[in-house]
């Protein structure tokens, strides 16, 4: 695993997520998670899902989306800034089900081991699954009020060497 920042949420942190620019109005009320879920949340709970480094942020959404769709679809990508909060870190070792940790179907006991970590802490750092030496953020958008903001965004621009297949 890439090792943690030394001073996650104890002097703020910046995240990353990847936007599609018609939605970027609103980013932070998770309505894509509220409305289908995710895989460390069920839906119908609100949880913005975003990485500690854009480059992993990019990839959780490709895996979902395509690097084709990322590349003919505008985007926008979004610094969010964590205020000094305490942010729970889930190890892989705390996760209940190894194969969680895999890629693969979401399993919904694996959605409520994630809504039970949310109900006790609105900021929670995962391994991702896509790169699996980088961290995600699940940021409880309702408790997590005041605790998280848009720091800057910027249009983003796949490298479309992405979208050859050779």
């Amino acid at each position: 695993m890439t090792p943690l920042p030394a001073a996650l949420g104890e002097n703020g942190l910046v995240v990353w997520r990847l936007e599609r620019e018609r939605y970027l109005s609103t980013w932070h009320t998770a309505e894509g998670a509220f409305q289908v879920g995710g895989r460390w949340s069920s839906a119908g709970r609100r949880v913005i899902y975003a990485s500690l480094d854009p480059a992993t942020t990019i990839l959780e959404v490709a895996v979902h989306k395509g690097f084709n769709v990322l590349d003919s679809v505008a985007h926008q990508l979004l610094a969010v800034e964590i205020a000094q909060a305490k942010i729970h870190v889930a190890q892989p070792d705390d996760i209940a089900n190894p194969n969680w940790l895999r890629p693969g179907s979401i399993s919904p006991n694996q959605q409520k081991f994630g809504d039970e970590l949310l109900a006790s802490h609105p900021l929670v750092a995962v391994p991702s699954v896509v790169s699996t030496h980088s961290w995600n953020l699940l940021i409880d958008a309702a408790a997590a009020d005041g605790l998280f903001s848009l720091k800057s965004h910027e249009r983003f621009a796949l490298d479309t060497r992405l979208t050859v297949i050779r």
